[in-house]
This record gives C-alpha cells, structure tokens and sequence, in this order.
C-alpha cells in the first residue's frame, strides 16, 4: 500500500508539471498582430474613409467601398488576414512609414514624390481631374482657368496639387477640406467658385447630394492618374504578395465584380 501511495504521488507531480508547461505554451502560442497564424500573416490596412466610391463608412461605423472589397479579395487569394482601419489620410500615410500600417489604400494616385517615401503596386484604376462648377457661372476648360476664383479641393490629393501646378504653390484662393464633400457644400452655398478633384468621386458625390445645376469640366490639361495600394519603402515580400493577387482578382473575374458594384458597367 505505501508503494502504491508513493506512486500515486510521483504521477500526480507528473500531471501538475505537465498542466505548467502546456499553459505556459497556451500563453506564449497566440498569434500576434503582424505574425504568421494558420490563417497567413495578419496585416493592417489603413485607409481614409472619405472617398466614395473607393472607401467610405458603412451605417455601423466599418470602412467599406470599392477599395476595401478589393484589398480583401487580394489578401484572400494570398491567405491573408486583413484589419481595416479608418486612419485618416495624413496618419495612414504616417502609418506606412513608421510601420504601425502595412498596406495603405485611399484612392492613392502613384506620383515620383511619393514613389519617393513608398512603393506601389501595379496600378489597379485610372482617375482623372475634373472642376465641378455651378451651370451659371464662366466657361472653363481647364484649372488654369480659374485663376481669380475660390478654389476647393481635398487637403494632400492630386487635386490640391493640380492647383498649385498652374496657379501657383501660394495661390490665395486655395482652400483646403478633409473631404470632397466640404467643398462641395462650400461651392453649392456660394463660399467657393470651384471645386477640383477626382472624376469618379465628384460623380459619387453628386448622386449622393442630388445636385442637378452643376457641370462637371473635365480639364483638358490634366493628365490621367494611376491609382495603386502603397507599403513601407522596401517591403518587397509584401508587394509581390499584392501583386499577385491583384492579378488573380482581375483574372478570375472578381474585380470586375467589384467595379461592377460601384462604378457601374
């Protein structure tokens, strides 16, 4: 009997350590933010929810739109996991070099300054300018036009930037918005002549506000823009992962799904 007792206590101390040592792998064997789980490696994807089509904030507070159906359907072909956060466009682009983002999509035009700070994948839609302006006022054909006039636009895009090009970096009737759809209002209530920014997003808009006394010009000195999904500067695994699946999408047929959705046929 005592053997037995002595026996019974070696297993019992057997058990207890084994319990320690799975529960210590229990704690150190969760996935990470980042890390490579069963599922693929994790990323976050940083976006400005202000640009509709592309990406914009559903009834329940999530990032959605032609942009944020896309970089999910490449991350599924690559067996990636994706978080989607609304960052704002100045911390998104923040994100990507500081490393607190790994994937930015916004609508965001390839420019040689910003092939500077990041890298890019294959373009995946092509934008141009317009000038949205009320039917009554002069005829113009192109931003250089509109010199003398209040002009709004989207603060860091191309069209902030087309502006300045043809009227100068201190041009005075320049006025900044965190959104298309600020200046736009500015411009149906008198406050601005103008308004210059992307085609298939000013339309978006203007379905949205039901404007019907306004022309959309589209500025024959504008040259066509090449969206593409931005990484950290010398993120190689990554982009080639993107670019891979950005030419399954359009093989298989689900981007055209995806345009079809919120860009019409």
């Amino acid at each position: 009997m005592e053997v037995n007792i002595h026996m019974k206590k070696k297993f019992s101390l057997l058990f207890l350590a084994c319990l320690f040592v799975f529960a210590l792998a229990g704690c150190g064997g969760g996935a990470k933010e980042g890390s490579t789980s069963a599922s693929g490696k994790k990323i976050t994807v940083g976006t400005d929810a202000s640009f509709p089509p592309f990406e914009f904030m559903s009834p329940t507070g999530e990032p959605q739109g032609f942009d944020i159906d896309l970089i999910k359907a490449i991350a599924e072909t690559q067996n990636i996991e994706v978080q989607v956060k609304h960052t704002g466009w100045d911390a998104m682009m923040a994100g990507l070099e500081d490393g607190s983002v790994d994937v930015g999509i916004a609508g965001i035009t390839i420019t040689k300054e910003r092939k500077k700070s990041f890298d890019f994948t294959t373009p995946y839609f092509t934008a141009k300018q317009v000038i949205l302006m009320k039917k009554n006022a002069p005829a113009v054909s192109k931003v250089a036009d509109l010199k003398g006039k209040k002009i709004g636009v989207q603060s860091g895009t191309t069209g902030q930037f087309l502006v300045e090009k043809h009227l100068g970096k201190g041009y005075s009737g320049l006025k900044g918005f965190e959104e298309v759809a600020g200046a736009i209002e500015d411009m149906k209530n008198g406050r601005i002549d103008a308004v210059v920014a992307d085609n298939a997003v000013v339309k978006k808009f203007m379905e949205q506000l039901k404007l019907d006394n306004v022309n959309i010009i589209e500025d024959t000195s504008a040259e066509q823009e090449q969206y593409g999904i931005a990484v950290k500067k010398g993120n190689k695994e990554l982009l080639d992962k993107l670019n891979k699946g950005l030419a399954t999408v359009k093989e298989n047929g689900k981007y055209d799904e995806i345009y079809n959705k919120y860009l019409g046929k």
